[in-house]
């Protein structure tokens, strides 16, 4: 059984950084793609990131430059580096595994049914 546990959300002042981790099992990590997804009150679930099992990252533009993903299989765990935050970004945050295709990866989810409870995030002074 797949399974995700998001970790390392807070509360964070505006400018401030956080950094989430996904820890994944019931699967081999190494040969998915993961990517971050968050949602705010009210909006849709939207994508943020995703690396792929070859380590190509891909990001939404409202995060790009701000935010870095990255992975460690021998911890079977992917990371999101949040840095420069604004309030804009306060979501619950979840990881998934994610599309990927000749080493690149998409921001869309593989399995519908395999979804972590999601770490929060909130931004304010």
């Amino acid at each position: 059984q797949w399974q995700f546990v998001e970790s390392g959300g807070n509360l964070v002042q505006p400018g401030g950084s956080l950094r989430l981790s996904c820890a994944a099992s019931g699967f081999s990590l190494d040969s998915y793609a993961i990517g971050w997804f968050r949602q705010a009150p009210g909006k849709v679930r939207e994508g943020v990131s995703c690396i792929s099992s070859s380590h190509n990252t891909y990001y939404a533009d409202s995060v790009k430059g701000r935010f870095t993903t990255s992975r460690d299989s021998a911890k079977s765990t992917v990371y999101l580096h949040l840095d420069n935050l604004n309030p804009a970004d306060s979501a619950l945050y979840f990881c998934t595994a994610t599309r990927q295709r000749y080493g690149l990866c998409a921001i869309r989810e593989l399995r519908p049914d395999a979804w972590g409870q999601g770490t929060q995030v909130t931004v304010s002074s």
